[in-house]
């Protein structure tokens, strides 16, 4: 019996115009009524998740959700269970890295803004910010100081520069921190000990729901761990071929109601 359904957010949750689709809203609700957790792991802040949050109905202290890719876990009004951020010296590497390399990127700190000190801002990053809702500004590690809670850095550009430069800066930054390629545009540099797994592991200890009660769907490689600890794994038709290496079941695609398919399959009793 599944008692806790993860989702990611992007490609997962919400179709290609980056909406609900009303199927997936009423089989959400109708999870939630029969006493299923249903629990968003996005690598969004949580402002960039809270209004599909309302529109599903997740709006109560004792429902959560999983951001930052897993550096926070927090309950859906915004108290947090547990928290991870980078460094500051790694902050810097990164900073210098971007600038020396041309290649664009951010920071989002503990209030969900996203900063960098790239003064040609990258459409990507002007995106993101959008998606958080919560502003963007432009400043170097200096002027932020060393009391910068900063939670991710992302590498965030075209998908070709991305392809050419991913091993590197994996090289560069992957012995003490977590890399991962989120998605297209985007190489996220994080905490060493955060995946969504790893959240997913915390928070299901809290709630007394064990693994094999647990299924989570997404899409890509950041999704992976918790794909790794889950007891049923579900990746999207358009998922990523990596990711459905990790699947037990392949469900439709965003489009065309495969969250819908993947609830009535694995979760809502009849």
């Amino acid at each position: 019996m599944i008692r806790l359904v993860a989702i990611d957010v992007d490609d997962t949750l919400l179709n290609s115009h980056g909406v609900l689709l009303e199927s997936t809203k009423t089989v959400i609700k109708r999870a939630i009524s029969q006493q299923v957790k249903v629990v968003l792991c996005s690598g969004r802040p949580l402002a960039g998740v809270k209004h599909f949050l309302a529109e599903l109905g997740i709006t109560t202290d004792n429902q959560y959700v999983i951001t930052f890719n897993g550096a926070v876990i927090e309950s859906v009004t915004g108290k947090k269970l547990a928290e991870s951020g980078l460094e500051f010296s790694t902050y810097k590497e990164i900073d210098c890295y971007s600038n020396k390399h041309d290649i664009a990127y951010n920071i989002v700190d503990a209030d969900s803004q996203i900063i960098t000190s790239n003064h040609n801002v990258s459409w990507v990053t002007v995106v993101q910010a959008w998606e958080n809702r919560a502003g963007l500004l432009i400043r170097t590690p200096t002027e932020l100081g060393e009391t910068a809670q900063v939670i991710k850095a992302v590498f965030a550009d075209e998908k070709d520069k991305l392809d050419q430069v991913e091993k590197e800066i994996i090289k560069k930054f992957g012995q003490k921190n977590y890399v991962v390629r989120a998605a297209d545009n985007f190489l996220e540099v994080m905490h060493q000990d955060v995946n969504k797994g790893n959240a997913l592991k915390i928070l299901s200890k809290k709630l007394n729901i064990s693994a094999n009660e647990i299924m989570a769907i997404g899409d890509e490689r950041n999704d992976i761990p918790m794909f790794n600890f889950a007891g049923i794994s579900v990746v999207m038709a358009n998922g990523s071929a990596a990711a459905k290496e990790y699947a037990d079941y392949v469900t439709e695609s965003n489009d065309e109601n495969g969250i819908e398919q993947a609830f009535n399959k694995f979760v809502l009793s009849k």
